[in-house]
């Protein structure tokens, strides 16, 4: 399958998708739906409140658009294990929401500006709503656990509820590490690549793993397969981190949005940064880091670090790094699936992520 077929691909499942998220997160709760989140009210609830200040902030920013690559990763494996998309499909909004929520506070964090081409979610609703809807949106997709619980065994829910707490543990062990890490802290300037990867394996990886588990377990997969799987989903995770490295480092659509050298600003040790800082002369070396640790906006010197990292060609060390960890990851999940067309779609879906130019 092309790369304008899984383009499509997602173009097609995203409306779909966004129907399913609507319905466990409707754009106006009403009291049936409060009543069923949060139990019946001992005094009385205020709607006004509630739709202001958490289903606004979340639907004004869905609505900026965004890839559903992970719910439609979700989709993907349920195919590949031959599971019942009907049985399984209200959870697609679990690694969804839960990814947009670590947004609005990795927003925060990073004090960025900038998200999908519009301000930050922050800087439209304040610090308050903001850091509260976001720690919201960590709880709200797994309404659709409580909902379906009778239609699955209790092993099956148990395995999903302790899939669910482990990644949220590691998502926040890799968050802090990359905060301390770009902030020069835990010895930053000497990271090695297997200390940055872990970090990617927990920041972005786990909510991809996070989403191939749960289908996989939802889908009745052993449990050799549920790792596997999620080993290979992880792999698409860090891979489309490292691509989201570069492409902070070379001008185009995504800089665009994003602004050219954005995590230059953040001080972020990025895969490139990590390599270029191990192979650059002491003069570079220093200048690279001098920079990363001003964290500056100005441009000129924003491009004056892009340009070291570059001269050691370390955005295609780092692209071909990703290009390998995913051929390795196919490796150890293509024994374990039978031949199916959506197989092939989940091969090329991850050769799709780390190929992308937006």
């Amino acid at each position: 399958m092309s790369e304008i077929d899984i383009k499509r691909l997602l173009a097609e499942k995203k409306p779909t998708i966004d129907k399913i998220i609507e319905k466990w997160i409707p754009k106006q709760f009403d009291m049936d739906f409060m009543n069923f989140v949060f139990g019946e009210a001992k005094y009385k609830f205020n709607l006004d409140c509630v739709n202001k200040t958490i289903t606004e902030p979340i639907w004004e920013f869905l609505d900026r658009g965004g890839k559903r690559w992970r719910p439609s990763l979700f989709l993907l494996t349920v195919e590949a294990l031959g599971g019942d998309k009907n049985k399984v499909f209200d959870f697609v909004v679990i690694p969804e929401i839960i990814h947009n929520g670590t947004l609005f506070v990795d927003d925060i964090e990073d004090r960025s500006e900038i998200r999908r081409g519009k301000p930050c979610t922050y800087k439209i609703y304040g610090l308050d709503v903001t850091i509260n809807t976001g720690n919201m949106m960590y709880y709200l997709p797994l309404m659709p656990l409580l909902k379906h619980k009778d239609k699955f065994d209790p092993e099956t829910l148990l395995k999903v509820h302790e899939t669910y707490v482990r990644e949220m543990t590691n998502l926040g062990l890799g968050q802090a590490m990359d905060i301390a890490w770009h902030n020069g802290m835990c010895n930053a300037d000497n990271l090695t690549e297997e200390e940055y990867l872990q970090m990617c394996a927990f920041k972005t990886g786990t909510l991809a793993r996070m989403s191939a588990k749960i289908a996989a377990i939802l889908s009745g997969a052993d449990d050799e397969l549920i790792e596997s799987i999620g080993n290979y989903a992880e792999t698409v995770g860090i891979a489309f981190q490292i691509q989201d490295d570069i492409l902070n480092l070379v001008e185009g659509e995504f800089t665009d949005k994003k602004g050219l050298g954005e995590d230059i600003t953040e001080g972020k040790r990025s895969l490139p940064v990590i390599r270029s800082l191990r192979k650059a002369n002491e003069n570079d070396r220093k200048r690279l880091l001098g920079i990363l640790k001003m964290h500056t906006t100005d441009q000129k010197l924003r491009d004056e670090a892009i340009a070291i990292i570059k001269k050691y060609n370390s955005v295609e060390y780092a692209k071909e790094k990703s290009r390998n960890m995913i051929r390795e990851a196919w490796r150890g999940l293509d024994k374990l699936l039978p031949e199916s067309e959506a197989k092939t779609k989940l091969k090329a879906f991850a050769d799709y992520l780390i190929e992308r130019k937006i």
